[in-house]
């Protein structure tokens, strides 16, 4: 089965050339990458264009500034993988995992396959209470609207049959992503699996971006798609 690995990409100088290194080394040959850059202004665009031209499948330049939903939302449309994973630009998540999270797929008994920073014995860099907390609180309320059992809805690794993430009418443009594809996918009755993962997060200072009026945004969007869609 082809794999497609979305890349929404912003302002990633830094990580962009290592985290692609490392997504190569982990996939085969007739599997694809694209990265969807949301109009970067640092140096990211240029490493894309003149570093990087050979080590990435297609690169998507948005007009300007969406956010993470919307990028992602052009991925979708450009891939041609059996199989969707999406991959943040920066090095929070290991590619290492790949393949935890596309064998049930592959092995048909999972549709959706979610990493969890959460479950397993994982690497994990400790960080932030409060901001663990808040995700711990965004899962249980998702929980509770759409009937799952998750341990971590916000994670960035998702895996997907193509053909369910396709069908989907996504509207987020920004973080909001994340529970509105949780809400439906619910809707859908698909087989959703679960697989711990590794974690390196970031501080603010190196660049992080998700920020507490993401989490209320969150909040929001849980209730919008479990109830009121």
């Amino acid at each position: 089965m082809k794999l497609s690995i979305l890349i929404p990409c912003y302002n990633e100088e830094k990580t962009i050339k290592t985290l692609l290194k490392k997504v190569k080394s982990n996939i085969n040959p007739d599997d694809e990458i694209i990265v969807i850059d949301d109009f970067s202004n640092d140096k990211t665009q240029d490493i894309l264009k003149n570093e990087l031209a050979n080590n990435v499948c297609k690169v998507i330049y948005n007009k300007k500034n969406h956010g993470k939903g919307y990028s992602i939302r052009k991925g979708i449309t450009a891939a041609t993988g059996d199989i969707i994973l999406i991959q943040d630009a920066d090095l929070e998540y290991d590619p290492n995992d790949y393949k935890k999270l596309i064998n049930p797929i592959k092995n048909n008994i999972a549709d959706v396959v979610y990493g969890s920073r959460f479950i397993g014995f994982k690497d994990r860099r400790v960080l932030f209470f409060w901001h663990t907390l808040g995700n711990k609180f965004l899962t249980l309320l998702s929980n509770m609207m759409t009937n799952l059992n998750l341990t971590d809805m916000e994670v960035c690794y998702k895996a997907f049959r193509s053909e369910i993430l396709k069908k989907l009418k996504l509207e987020e443009n920004r973080f909001g992503f994340e529970p509105e594809i949780t809400a439906k996918i619910a809707k859908e009755k698909l087989r959703i699996y679960e697989t711990g993962i590794s974690y390196f997060g970031r501080t603010y200072e190196e660049g992080k971006k998700i920020t507490w009026r993401d989490g209320f945004r969150a909040i929001y969007c849980i209730f919008k798609y479990s109830i009121l869609k």
